[in-house]
């Protein structure tokens, strides 16, 4: 979800990886060890729970998270959790990165100490303040100077224990003063409108005769306003802190008027720091991505450089094979080219292209894609773009069965329980193995168009390049769709997508070794033996020995590489799409039934989108896809609750509240783009709930009024490849961006191949260059691309620095980003001048 910036969109993105605690301080009884899980948190909202790892100080997580962040936020923070034998959670420690600061360790793993978990530093929100310095003179004719501060309205204030009820205590504090008065609480709201004026007197002159009518300087600089914010809790614990703001008089002016807004800062209790991992620590890597992306114009001339890459002869002298050449990782080029590509229907051509490049340099068949180069990057990730779907219907069932059952598999003798038998482990391993074997080898006809092309080029590619050799056509389209698709799927089922987490160690064992032998029987190697370190798996692989599992390999590589091309299937299997646990307001389906609020387990498949009591059971409501008129969001001042969304049908609309707003716009889009082509969609809606016989938003009432707002429609239908181009092509003006010094290498190694005829420099070794002349045209269009999105951003940074008040709602009095932002700029314009 992109914010709007004058003509700018703006898209926050973020990759963690949350690896392991360590050194966690013991549980304070007989039993030392604790059942710990990891939390992230936009600011106190909870968007992701790892699993509970049992009985362990120093617990291993390894679960990846990805998210796109649909709205501001101060901290990314983490915190460690401890559940006990009575199910209660207790946190034993946080780790919080300011926005301003996660630049610092963009990439990098890096181990953060945990610091105490405080409800005084637990805040987020701004309040808006108005202050005024006015003179009085009092029937006695003595003039004094009164302070009037209004609180205006609070923003985005925490819900605390499933509830938000603020109140403001403002202060005028001082030396030798301190004045304290209260606002009225606001029920159920967390941006609550206040709007209530407070007066306090400041100073009193001894009479009127002097002519002094400012307050003098040193009465300012002693005084000062404080407003805190509280939650006025129903519980015996008391009301919980929500905030504070201090403001100096002093900074008031000559004016007397001061209008802003503020962040709420922490308390300060002078409570004594934590040694460093006392509490113990995390090890985290975070990638934060924030995306400025300009009207579709500004980025046509690198786009087209882009897209002529599939055509250009040769492939290396192209602006997406010079990409690959200059970033530091080839992984980082081709994530945002094969969406790209893709977005723009170019993807089989450009894969075609380099992959055909590759193999013309490639000398031993054996050898064929076995690198990390640009081709194998890209088609790795085009299989994870456009066969996430496939997987799911072809693996997802029995992963679920085998994490599930937790059969024992180990065939290692060193690794046996005492409680296992070798024999009947090594039939629960051969069951597992056949099973995923025929269900990937009888999948062809499910495997999507796009890779049926792409392996299909592979295949001539290679075969024309090895002809001496009858396998290397079979073994080019293996090394992908085995090796690189679905062995790492079941290794790793969490990061496609089967499993919400990573399996435990002892499934996962059990995954390792299916993973292993499905790879080895897709290489179609000459010796299957000599594949294996283990000796156990060599005797294990016996069980595979057999010319059936070789033709059941070929036949299903020759169906998804044929050029031949089948109609487009429609999959008669539901594909499960999205499920967990959401609230749900009761529908009313008769007259007088109860409307309350409930917890419901959801599911989404490409069928239906129905709703069950729990996991498992029935379907307490089902509603068909083709029924689903439109999915909107629902004003949070409807029911008072955030995360609220609508999924309107044509009798009624289902009123739902996610978990999260990560959740809430994961199930808005899902559900959005599986129902987009239905005949019936509305164009308008109702933003608000139907209550009390009227609609909240226009006030008609009629329940079956249409709707007064627009539909935020135009999603793509086709769900995997729901793709941005401008924002990837921004993403791809960022990687040159930060690699220009080595494109103006680039530059000097075409200069120095095409005058040097000798041996090649050192330094330019690294580059791939088959055409000078044709390389140093397309770098010199590049670089002046980029150079041009370059001066475009620097200009709308300034001119945005120019417009924006500190204070303002955007960026209140606190915003330490806006801060550093303020001083890079002064420092640039200084400089400039």
């Amino acid at each position: 979800m992109a914010v709007e910036e004058e003509g700018l969109r703006v898209f926050q993105s973020v990759k963690i990886k949350i690896g392991e605690a360590k050194n966690i301080p013991p549980y304070p009884g007989p039993n030392k060890m604790r059942d710990c899980y990891c939390t992230v948190n936009l600011d106190q909202e909870e968007v992701f729970r790892t699993k509970t790892l049992e009985k362990s100080l120093c617990p291993f997580y390894g679960e990846d998270f990805y998210c796109e962040i649909p709205r501001s936020f101060r901290h990314l923070s983490f915190y460690i959790f401890d559940r006990d034998v009575f199910r209660r959670d207790s946190s034993i420690g946080k780790v919080a990165v300011k926005k301003e600061d996660l630049q610092k360790y963009h990439g990098k793993d890096h181990w953060f100490p945990l610091q105490p978990v405080c409800a005084d530093s637990e805040v987020q929100g701004k309040v808006h303040l108005e202050l005024r310095l006015s003179e009085l003179i009092t029937d006695s004719g003595v003039v004094c100077h009164k302070l009037a501060t209004r609180v205006l309205e609070c923003q985005d204030l925490p819900i605390v224990n499933n509830q938000c009820d603020p109140y403001a205590v403002v202060s005028l504090f001082g030396p030798s003063r301190s004045e304290a008065k209260k606002t009225k609480v606001k029920r159920k709201n967390n941006n609550p409108q206040f709007d209530e004026v407070f007066f306090f007197e400041v100073t009193k002159p001894p009479s009127y005769t002097k002519r002094q009518f400012d307050v003098e300087e040193d009465d300012v600089d002693k005084l000062g306003l404080k407003v805190d914010l509280w939650n006025a809790s129903n519980l015996k614990f008391g009301n919980e802190f929500l905030g504070e703001v201090r403001v100096p008089l002093k900074m008031m002016g000559q004016s007397g008027v001061h209008d802003a807004w503020y962040f709420l800062q922490p308390r300060n209790n002078g409570n004594k720091s934590v040694k460093a991992d006392e509490l113990g620590s995390l090890r985290l890597n975070i990638i934060y991505t924030e995306d400025h992306v300009f009207p579709t114009e500004h980025y046509n001339p690198l786009r087209d450089l882009l897209l002529q890459s599939a055509h250009l002869q040769p492939v290396s002298a192209s602006a997406a094979h010079i990409l690959g050449e200059v970033c530091r990782e080839k992984q980082e080029a081709a994530v945002p080219l094969v969406r790209l590509f893709l977005h723009y229907g170019k993807i089989v051509p450009f894969l075609s292209a380099i992959a055909h490049a590759e193999i013309s340099r490639t000398q031993d068949p054996n050898t064929i894609f076995r690198g990390n180069s640009l081709t194998s990057k890209c088609i790795d990730e085009t299989m994870k773009l456009a066969g996430m779907h496939y997987l799911r219907v072809t693996l997802k069932p029995i992963i679920d069965e085998i994490c599930t059952d937790h059969k024992p598999c180990e065939i290692d003798p060193v690794k046996l329980k005492e409680s296992e038998n070798l024999d009947t482990n090594r039939e629960n391993l051969h069951q597992y193995v056949d099973r995923i074997f025929n269900v990937i080898t009888s999948s062809g006809v499910s495997c999507p168009t796009v890779m049926c092309d792409i392996f299909f080029s592979l295949r001539e590619s290679a075969a024309s390049r090895f002809q001496v050799d009858p396998d290397v056509r079979y073994t080019a389209v293996s090394s992908f769709i085995f090796l690189r698709f679905f062995a790492p799927a079941i290794l790793s089922p969490n990061l496609f997508h089967l499993r919400p987490h990573h399996p435990d160690p002892y499934t996962s064992r059990t995954l390792t070794l299916i993973s292993k032998t499905i790879q080895t029987l897709g290489s179609l190697a000459k010796s299957k033996s000599a594949n294996f370190k283990e000796s156990y798996m060599a005797a294990f692989y016996d069980y595979f020995n057999e010319q059936k599992y070789a033709d059941a390999v070929k036949n299903f590589l020759d169906l998804i590489s044929s050029s031949a091309r089948w109609d487009q299937k429609s999959i008669e299997t539901p594909i499960m799409l999205k499920e967990g646990f959401m609230i749900k307001r009761a529908q009313g389906r008769n007259r007088f039934g109860l409307k309350n609020f409930k917890k419901r387990w959801f599911r989404l498949t490409n069928h239906e989108f129905t709703y069950h009591r729990t996991k498992g059971e029935g379907p307490l409501c089902s509603i068909p896809i083709e029924n689903i008129l439109a999915v909107e969001r629902l004003e949070e001042e409807s029911f008072k609750m955030k995360n609220m969304f609508q999924v309107i049908q044509p009798e009624r609309a289902l009123y739902i509240q996610a978990n999260n707003c990560v959740e809430a716009r994961d199930w808005i889009n899902i559900l959005t783009k599986v129902s987009q082509c239905n005949r019936k969609r509305l164009s308008t809606y109702h933003p608000s709930a139907f209550l009390n016989g009227h609609w909240l938003c226009c006030k008609l009432c009629a329940d079956t009024a249409p709707g007064c707002t627009p539909c935020t429609g135009g999603l793509p239908a086709n769900i995997q490849l729901d793709v941005d181009g401008d924002r990837e092509t921004e993403r791809i003006f960022s990687l040159y961006s930060t690699y220009m010094t080595k494109l103006v290498k680039m530059q000097e190694a075409c200069g120095s191949k095409s005058v040097y005829d000798g041996p090649e420099q050192e330094e330019y070794s690294t580059f791939v260059i088959d055409d000078p002349q044709e390389t140093y045209k397309t770098l010199r269009l590049v670089i002046s691309a980029v150079q041009t999105l370059e001066q475009q951003h620097t200009q709308y940074k300034r001119d945005k620095f120019r417009k924006t008040k500190y204070g303002s709602q955007e960026h209140p009095i606190g915003d330490k980003s806006f801060q550093c932002y303020t001083r890079q700029q002064s420092e640039s314009s200084t400089y400039s001048i």
